[in-house]
């Protein structure tokens, strides 16, 4: 019998739950799913600008506000490649502190359950496809962005650690690639999904008709839908004891290049695709072992890929102009 027989439907009702992160691109999702869920849940969200969950000291002001039964870590200072490769130690030290000191906090203040987002860029460049999650240790991360997955992967072994020492109950999930309303647009810090889209449009109503992506087109990525990330997240705290790592995707693959054609197709771009070989693929392939979570805690993602890109879009170009002018 797996972990998830044994849960129960009314889990969040009458707790009190600090989401960091929560007013950030999947957090303001997950907080609204949480929501959807319990009408009695009481849901803190510490924001930057009151609670610097850098410093010890805040983050302690920020369990004693709070008083949480339960907290979902999904905060963290990321970026695509770019930033990635123009910010390793900044986004080692950020991911690495407030992940440690938060869960150190919160065992000492008496948490009930604590739920830590890892990241598949923790896995090694060149894992054997599909990633499982039993191969996190076999070699070395992809370069541009292995201070970040190194940060979080030292979460994980916190997180076994002081199950194991303390009996703290703390998991750890890993979702892949996300994408969906309320991504990250900037084009400075955006990930592939989000540029593209902006880039698509931007360009088809200049009427140019070229556009350019970044490195060959040729490695290949999975992508998950926030809203199912969410989902993923509170069906596992809900359910989920264990503090082996567990993937979250949607075991679906696809190349960057037959992205980028995708989204030209459905932002109606008709231009070409450049191909800037200067700079970086990243990782050459992502594909996930989602069966974990299938097993432990009866948990797959539901959205349709196409479905997921043309709700992004449509977002996008009804909240563009506040975008630009943010």
């Amino acid at each position: 019998m797996t972990e998830w027989h044994r849960s129960t439907a009314d889990y969040w009702e009458d707790k009190s739950v600090m989401v960091t992160g929560g007013a950030g691109f999947l957090g303001s999702h997950l907080v609204e799913e949480l929501q959807r869920r319990s009408d009695s849940v009481d849901v803190f969200v510490p924001r930057s600008n009151e609670y610097d969950l850098r410093e010890r000291d805040e983050i302690r002001d920020a369990l004693q506000t709070a008083d949480p039964d339960v907290v979902l870590h999904l905060a963290a200072t990321v970026g695509g490649i770019g930033a990635n490769r123009n910010n390793p130690g900044r986004y080692f030290y950020e991911n690495a502190v407030m992940g440690i000191e938060l869960m150190e906090q919160s065992r000492k203040y008496g948490v009930e359950k604590f739920t830590v987002l890892g990241t598949i860029c923790s896995y090694p460049k060149h894992a054997s496809i599909p990633f499982s999650e039993e191969d996190l240790y076999d070699g070395y991360p992809e370069e541009t962005n292995a201070p970040y997955g190194i940060a979080k992967k030292a979460l994980l072994t916190q997180s076994r650690a002081y199950r194991k020492q303390y009996d703290f109950n703390s998991i750890y999930l890993m979702p892949v690639n996300l994408y969906g309303p309320r991504d990250d647009f900037d084009l400075k810090t955006s990930h592939v999904i989000p540029a593209i889209i902006r880039k698509c449009i931007e360009e088809r109503e200049r009427g140019e008709n070229t556009i350019t992506a970044w490195g060959t087109g040729e490695p290949t990525r999975e992508f998950l839908y926030v809203k199912d990330a969410a989902d993923g997240i509170l069906t596992a705290t809900e359910r989920y004891n264990r503090s082996d790592p567990v993937n979250l995707g949607s075991g679906k693959e696809i190349s960057i290049k037959n992205l980028i054609e995708l989204i030209a197709d459905l932002t109606r771009f008709n231009g070409e695709i450049n191909w800037d070989t200067s700079k970086p693929d990243g990782q050459p392939r992502r594909k996930l072992d989602t069966s974990r979570a299938s097993e432990q805690f009866d948990w797959s993602a539901t959205t349709a890929f196409k479905d997921g890109l043309l709700q992004t879009i449509e977002w996008y170009e009804s909240n563009r102009q506040a975008i630009i002018n943010d």
